[in-house]
Formats: structure tokens, sequence, C-alpha cells
């Protein structure tokens, strides 16, 4: 039995989502956020056999798709430095992030 963790932006959470349940895999949805951009994100928990691992990375590769986004980066200190003047930036942004993991076992109670 594989554990797949990923965690993928909120905008691309519905699609997968729904990708998921029509695929007939069941996940856990956790709200996260990102350190980087502070933006929102979605961890999902899907546990699966080791069979079905590529299965469901390819719904997630599907659902999940990486775009283009101009941000402002954050003072490194705060309010603290008053000559730091932030210039946007491009960053890639979307996608997912996905990890694989063993389960040594499971319980359902």
């Amino acid at each position: 039995m594989k554990m797949v963790i990923a965690v993928v932006q909120d905008k691309d959470s519905g699609r997968l989502s729904q990708m998921l349940v029509k695929s007939g895999f069941r996940a856990t949805k956790l709200a996260s956020t990102g350190g980087f951009l502070r933006a929102g994100n979605t961890t999902f928990l899907i546990g699966t056999s080791d069979e079905s691992v590529q299965d469901v990375i390819d719904i997630i590769s599907q659902s999940c798709k990486s775009r283009k986004q101009m941000v402002t980066p954050v003072s490194p200190l705060g309010n603290a430095v008053d000559s730091f003047m932030p210039y946007p930036l491009e960053v890639q942004v979307g996608g997912a992030a996905v990890f694989v993991l063993d389960v040594e076992s499971f319980h359902s109670f």
C-alpha cells in the first residue's frame, strides 16, 4: 500500500478532487499555505494500492497545470528596511508537488 501526498494550488484542487472521485479514488483534503508565495494550497492524502500509484499520478498531472504569475516579493526584514524596493517577479505557480510513501500498516475503525 502507498500514500500519495499531493500539494496543489487551490485553483486546481476542485478539478483534481472531481477527477479522483470519478476514477474511484478517495482522498482527504487539507488546507495548506505555501511558504514562498504565502498562497493557498490544498494537500491531498490519497491511500492506494501499489499498482494504482501511476494512475493517481496521471490524474494529478492531468488536473494540475503550472502557469506563470507576477508577484512582488516581501521585504526580507519586514518593514524595518525603508530602502528595500521590491520589483515584481515572474514565477511559476500551480502544478503539483507529489510524494509517494510506503504504508507499513493501515487501520480503519
